[in-house]
């Protein structure tokens, strides 16, 4: 067996509580961590600049959404907004003169502070109501971002980022930039990862399932979203500028329109809600798939021989796209991540069969 639970005892609540407690699980995870730091070494600076070190900033905005949608159950699809509060806050912290470590922390606060505000109005409401709450408060920020040329310059205008330092050490190598995007993304990961065996996490839980539930356990239903919508804004506004900080390197209005909040909300349920794991197989599927389809079918129709017109090559890679989001679906509507844990219960009994439907 690949999971061996022989020799694995729970002879005390510490050890009951192990993120990790069969070995397998281990040696993956460190295995997986060593290819990352290893990265810069292994692949080309291409590869690793315009795959690798966007996928890991959109994997943490991902989990950020991942913890207000997947764990507390409440629609959101103004996450964008919250990101824009951040990366422009963020920018105009550090074009004042603060060092970006304290621009990060303002990053992170202000957009926890917007996030908040309009977490009071939403909450009041439930479900589609709660859906459409969110994106008025996405639509009531494109239209500040659009025409509050004190802020960003102008509709059309972008606001170059300052050179981006952190400890007084200018970072403006491809492997400097990617590993604090790498370093950001296990953070926010080792947090969630946590957050399953708090009290708050058990809480956010319960009121996911059902508030009114939690209500009579004695759970503040109404505290604990905020909470929620708080924390998942923090790291949206942190996650929002570390994107102009190390792979934009401008803001403009257009980088954080509806259209991304919805890109993220999509990789959070194509990932599976409340999945870790499926937030970067999620983030990975719509940001690698389109770029690797174009590919496959330009390469397949040259080597048949086939003439295809530009919009052809243009648009049946999308449809091939979609197709494979919906086939995902269909197969485990909760996720790529269930997709994951089957595979794996699968292999944790395996050569057994007793288990097989």
């Amino acid at each position: 067996m690949f999971f061996r639970q022989a020799g694995i005892k729970h002879t005390d609540y510490g050890a009951d509580r192990e993120l990790f407690p069969i070995p397998a699980d281990r040696y993956m995870l460190w295995g997986l961590l060593a290819l990352a730091v290893l990265a810069p070494v292994l692949v080309r600076d291409l590869t690793l600049n315009s795959y690798l070190l966007p996928w890991l900033i959109w994997t943490t905005a991902a989990l950020g959404l991942n913890l207000v949608l997947g764990w507390a159950g409440q629609l959101h699809l103004g996450y964008a907004a919250v990101m824009a509060v951040g990366a422009y806050s963020g920018v105009h912290a550090a074009r004042f003169g603060l060092p970006w470590e304290a621009a990060i922390l303002i990053a992170g606060l202000s957009a926890s502070v917007i996030g908040s505000l309009f977490a009071v109005a939403a909450l009041r409401v439930k479900g589609l109501y709660l859906a459409l709450t969110t994106l008025a408060m996405q639509f009531v920020m494109d239209w500040v971002l659009t025409h509050s040329p004190d802020i960003t310059g102008g509709s059309h205008a972008s606001l170059q980022a300052p050179p981006f330092r952190l400890l007084g050490q200018r970072i403006d190598t491809d492997a400097g930039l990617y590993y604090v995007a790498l370093a950001w993304c296990v953070l926010v990961t080792i947090f969630l990862l946590n957050l399953r065996r708090t009290a708050l996490g058990r809480a956010l839980v319960a009121v996911r399932e059902k508030d009114y539930a939690a209500a009579i356990l004695g759970v503040n239903s109404f505290r604990y979203k905020l909470v929620a919508f708080a924390a998942s804004a923090f790291i949206g506004g942190i996650t929002g500028l570390l994107l102009v900080a190390c792979f934009y390197f401008s803001v403009s209005p257009e980088q954080y329109n509806v259209n991304v909040s919805i890109q993220v909300l999509a990789m959070v349920i194509i990932g599976g809600l409340g999945s870790i794991i499926g937030s970067y197989f999620g983030a990975a599927l719509i940001l690698l798939t389109p770029g690797i389809a174009n590919g496959l079918f330009a390469w397949g129709s040259e080597l048949l021989g086939l003439q295809l017109s530009p919009e052809t090559l243009a648009h049946v890679p999308n449809a091939a796209y979609g197709a494979l989001i919906v086939g995902f679906l269909i197969v485990e509507p909760l996720g790529l991540g269930k997709i994951y844990g089957n595979i794996r219960n699968y292999f944790l009994v395996w050569p057994f069969g007793y288990v097989k439907k």
